[in-house]
């Protein structure tokens, strides 16, 4: 057998027993600091340690192996991704990256091969940011970009991640000494599935990532009038159900009118205090708008505000447009580039360039140092849903790739 694919078997094994650790039956359900998600990290950890990294896990949950350069002044090379999920999620967004970065890890420490840099490894706790509303707390503390005042953001039971940290065993206080000093970044790679279907329908194992959209998430709060259904006459209700339903598809309307630079997505709808007999009186909803310009994203951030609002003016409702998060669109470092494309194409693979609409924890880390990503083929493009897979021949193409890459980076630097 091949020994890309004997090691892409190891590698799938992994993934498939991390997966088995979830907050339900069903698919795959991992949000930081519930009792799955320690459970998952502590076997992470387990790996590391076994393949004998200096091990820890830090003050935000990350799981961090560091392999160690004997040369004076090293600086450090971070390959990660993260192991927190989305709800109902597949196996491999995010996990493929960390374990893929493992099998890596381990080759050079068989192979004694003498760093000209540390090297380390990240299993990030929370880039989805599904229990907290807020995506990369994770890289954003090994980036040195954490606000402090995200302690004090509250999941859905009230519980707010300074209390969450603490009943995971990590110390808030130390939060800052977890970052990686600007100067002392080398690098940053990731490997990912593509999330599209780009790979797939073109029958590619891999691609290079050139781009990371910018994005702007956005909670929409529509008040009317509650009421009693039998008795307020149709022509005189304020129903905020009914405003925001207008509005959703309006911003589906103006995707469609504009898809060739964003995408904009309405996730999640909360109807208080919804009974099937009461008019609804107060509805949230969610939006997600997307795009590689980041002039195009504040333009369209901005028209869509001017749409909705109209909507709610015209239906005698109010809204609230509350800005929750934004990020601006990332462009990937050149000479990363450069080298990550040189080992596809030595690989035998075709150079496939690809921007990113799904955000990663390249995102922060491009902020302090140079990031390069290798997206996966993966079935159909599907993503964030169980049905999420990659085959065994990509998983190999995509350690062939990884190992020629991160050798000509050592190459280079000694």
């Amino acid at each position: 057998m091949d020994a890309y694919l004997h090691r892409a078997e190891q590698l799938l094994q992994r993934i498939h027993t991390l997966a088995a650790i979830s907050e339900d039956s069903n698919g795959v359900t991992r949000t930081v600091g519930t009792p799955a998600f320690l459970a998952g990290s502590a076997l992470v950890k387990s790996w590391l340690e076994a393949a004998g990294l200096e091990t820890r896990i830090d003050s935000i949950g990350n799981v961090r192996g560091r392999l160690v350069s004997t040369y004076p002044n090293a600086k450090t090379f971070v390959i990660a991704s993260h192991i927190d999920t989305v709800i109902n999620a597949g196996k491999f967004d995010g996990p493929l990256g960390v374990l893929l970065g493992l099998d890596l890890l381990e080759q050079l420490i068989n192979q004694k091969v003498e760093l000209p840099f540390h090297i380390e490894l990240i299993a990030f706790s929370d880039e989805e940011g599904c229990r907290f509303h807020t995506t990369y707390l994770g890289s954003k503390v090994v980036g040195g970009f954490f606000e402090a005042d995200l302690l004090q953001k509250r999941d859905a039971a009230g519980i707010n991640l300074a209390t969450v940290l603490a009943t995971m065993g990590c110390d808030a206080q130390q939060l800052t000494h977890d970052a990686i000093p600007a100067a002392d970044w080398l690098g940053y790679f990731e490997a990912h599935i593509e999330q599209g279907p780009v790979l797939y329908e073109r029958n590619i194992p891999v691609a290079l990532v050139t781009a990371i959209a910018g994005q702007q998430r956005i909670e929409m709060v529509f008040r009317g009038m509650a009421g009693h259904a039998g008795t307020v006459p149709m022509n005189m209700r304020q129903d905020a159900l009914c405003c925001a339903a207008e509005a959703v598809l309006a911003i589906e309307q103006f995707g469609q009118e504009h898809r060739q630079t964003l995408v904009a997505t309405v996730g999640k709808l909360d109807i208080r205090h919804a009974a099937s007999n009461v008019i609804p009186g107060e509805v949230v909803c969610s939006l997600d708008v997307r795009s590689a310009d980041e002039a195009h994203l504040t333009w369209a951030s901005q028209a869509l505000f001017e749409n909705v609002q109209a909507i709610a003016q015209r239906r005698n409702s109010t809204l609230d447009w509350n800005l929750i998060q934004q990020t601006a669109p990332v462009t990937c470092d050149a000479n990363l580039n450069s080298l990550l494309a040189r080992a596809i194409a030595d690989s035998g693979y075709k150079v496939i360039p690809l921007v990113s609409g799904a955000g990663h924890d390249a995102v922060p880390i491009s902020k302090v140092a140079p990031a390069t990503m290798m997206f996966v083929r993966c079935f159909k493009g599907i993503s964030h849903n169980p049905l999420e897979n990659v085959e065994l021949p990509d998983l190999a193409a995509a350690l062939r790739v990884a190992e020629r890459f991160l050798t000509q980076l050592i190459t280079h630097h000694s």
